[in-house]
This record gives structure tokens, sequence and C-alpha cells, in this order.
């Protein structure tokens, strides 16, 4: 076996293609900066309970596992930075008003995922702790779109719904654990057929509620069916609502938007309004969030939260590649003059390669277009076909 080939679905970043994530992801973290989303950089390790707490099952399988050396307690690499900015705003910040974070990192995963089908993905994102009202989940969504279009994205599709519905009709309906995982289950296929099976023995208003949940998908139109066909509990008149309200928000910014009532993706984890976005020449959502109260609870301060985070690698599959910037060569000498002009050009933002002694065979290699010469008393930039 050759010892230099990286495990599955683990690859390098060549320059090009780090260009591009490198010029992205300081594009995103700006736009959040001006936004007021403080950056924190959490650490690859943490003890296993603190990166799985609160965070469902599915977290917990996707997470590799090590032994500590120094204690022998079982430790994680994070499969998802968003539960470690839960842990700081629930314990090293700790204010009392709403904290907004973002972060960009390497995260990484037992089994590949997402767009860009990688084990390690560079995951992005913002959060924003504090506020539980249908305002901080607008801001979030509006956040995630410009963000996108920052990054080159256009024609954006975000797709809404809200776990809070499903939830509501469980607790009405008196619905025991394992019948509530089956529905969940059957609903997320919109298997209409075994839904009216597994329903039979339910309150009347209950089931025809959960049948009607799988035609609910489509355009924002059907938010007006939704409540002619579903009942009007407190809980779903006000998911109903919120989703009017941050509908019409993201319409604003020229993005297309639907409903599908059916879709309960991260129902253990979510807790209230869930979004994703799509956009042509991609695959599968490019960008997941939604509202996720219960977690903080999991670090003894519950705290209301909302986010979305990206994976930076399948986000940039169907960008546009970069170009290399062209570069002027310069020679190794002694001068101070050239090195005055060396320092000016760089601080231009002019990309100067100094081409070493013995390596004049290869200057094909290094993709200057221009060089330095000296004319005179002075350096002069002059095309590489002079």
């Amino acid at each position: 076996m050759r010892n230099w080939l990286l495990p599955e679905y683990t690859e390098d970043v060549l320059p090009l293609a780090a260009a591009r994530l490198e010029q992205v992801r300081r594009r995103l973290l700006d736009l959040f900066r001006v936004h007021g989303y403080r950056l924190v950089i959490p650490p690859m390790l943490e003890y296993l309970e603190s990166l799985t707490t609160g965070a469902g099952h599915d977290l917990d399988l996707a997470t590799f596992k090590v032994v500590d050396q120094l204690t022998g307690r079982l430790m994680g690499v994070r499969a998802d930075i968003t539960p470690q900015a839960a842990r700081i705003d629930a314990h090293l910040l700790n204010q009392q008003g709403v904290t907004r974070l973002c972060y960009a990192g390497s995260v990484l995963r037992t089994r590949p995922d997402g767009l860009a089908k990688t084990r390690e993905p560079l995951q992005l994102g913002a959060e924003l702790f504090g506020h539980a009202g249908v305002e901080s989940d607008i801001e979030i969504q509006r956040l995630m779109v410009q963000g996108l279009q920052a990054a080159g994205v256009r024609e954006l599709l975000v797709d809404l719904s809200h776990v809070g519905i499903f939830r509501s009709l469980m607790r009405r309906g008196n619905i025991t654990p394992v019948l509530e995982q089956e529905l969940y289950g059957v609903l997320q296929s919109k298997d209409k057929s075994c839904l009216q099976e597994l329903t039979r023995g339910l309150d009347a208003e209950v089931r025809n509620a959960l049948l009607a949940l799988t035609d609910l998908n489509g355009g924002v139109e059907l938010l007006q069916l939704a409540q002619q066909r579903l009942p009007l509990y407190a809980e779903i008149k006000q998911a109903l609502q919120d989703l009017r309200r941050a509908s019409a928000q993201l319409a604003e910014l020229k993005v297309e938007v639907s409903i599908d009532l059916a879709e309960l993706r991260g129902y253990h984890y979510h807790s209230g309004m869930v979004f994703a976005a799509y956009a042509q020449g991609y695959s599968g959502p490019l960008a997941l969030g939604g509202r996720y109260d219960e977690v903080g609870s999991a670090f003894g301060r519950a705290r209301p939260a909302t986010g979305f985070s990206l994976d930076l690698r399948g986000l940039v599959t169907a960008l546009p590649p970069v170009v290399a910037s062209p570069a002027i060569m310069a020679p190794f000498e002694d001068d101070a003059a050239l090195s005055e002009a060396i320092n000016d050009l760089r601080a231009m933002g002019e990309v100067v390669v100094v081409d070493l002694p013995g390596h004049e065979a290869y200057q094909n290699e290094l993709g200057c277009d221009r060089k330095l010469v000296k004319q005179g008393a002075a350096w002069a930039v002059v095309s590489i076909q002079e």
C-alpha cells in the first residue's frame, strides 16, 4: 500500500481551489462582521459529552472518537461547530441580551456528507442567541441569503418549514415516542399510504392534519391553504404567521421562497422554523439552518437560538474557478532600490516572486507575466516578453 495515499473522502486543496475558498471565506466573514457577528474559533477536540450533548443521535454517529492520553477520557473531533458556539454563549460570554457569533473552520465526519462529498467539510456559519421571536429568524435567513449572494450564487430558492407544527400535533394527539418516530420517518418520505395506516387509531383532527402535511408543499400561497386544513391550535397559528412574515422578508431580497410543512429536517435538534437554500448548479442544499432553543439547556443555561451553516467546499463547487493572479518576477540581487521597488509593488497588492539563483530554467513555473528590470538607476516593470 502506498503510505502517502489519503483516506477515502479526504483530499488536499490545491492552490487555485484554496484561493477560491479563502476568497469566499473572507468575504462572508467580513459580511458577518458588519452585521455585528463576532468571530469565535473553538477547538477541534473536546470531551465527547460537550460535543454531542443535546445535539441528537445523528451527530454522535458522525463524530470521530479518540481517547485522551492525558486523562483517559473519551474525546471527540468536532463534526459540527454549532454546539460549540452554544457552549461559548452559555458559559464563556454569559451575556444576558442578544449574542451574535460566527465561525469558520474544518469539521470531521465519519461518513462523507454534503455537496462536496467529503469527510472534512469547511464549515462556516452564524448563530444568534438570546432572542426568541421571529425577528431573529428573519435576520439569520436574510444574512444567509446575503452571504450566498456575496459569494456569487444567483437565483436562490429558500425552502421554509416549521417543526413546531408537527410537535404541536404530537402533543395534542398524546402520541407515544415510538409512534412519533415512525410518523416522523414516514413524513420525511411523504409516504401517504403508510401514513394512513399509522394514523388509523388517532384522533380524527390530528390524523387529518398529519395527512394534510404531505400535501402542503409548494409556493407561499399554500400557507393560506394550510390555515384551512390544519387545526388552528395556538402553536400552529403562530407558526403559520411566522412563516408568512419570513417569506415576505425573503421576497424583498429577490429570492424564490417555497414551503414544505412535511420537512422535519433536524426534528430532534430544532425547535421552530427551519430553512434550506438551493440554487441552480447544485444537487443539494447550499446552506441549512433553523431555530434550536433547547440546545443551550444541555450546557446549564437555556437560551433561545437560531442560526445557519454551510460547507465552503460544497459552495464553491459550482462557482467559476479562480484565475491565478499574474505575478511579477524579480531577480535576487543585493540592491536597496530593488528591495524598495518590490516592497512598493507588494504594498499595492501586486504579487512579486523572487527568482532564486540556480532556478532560471524553471521560470515558467512561477506564473509571471511581467518582470522587474533595471533601467538606468531605477527598476521598472516590463512584460516578460520584452
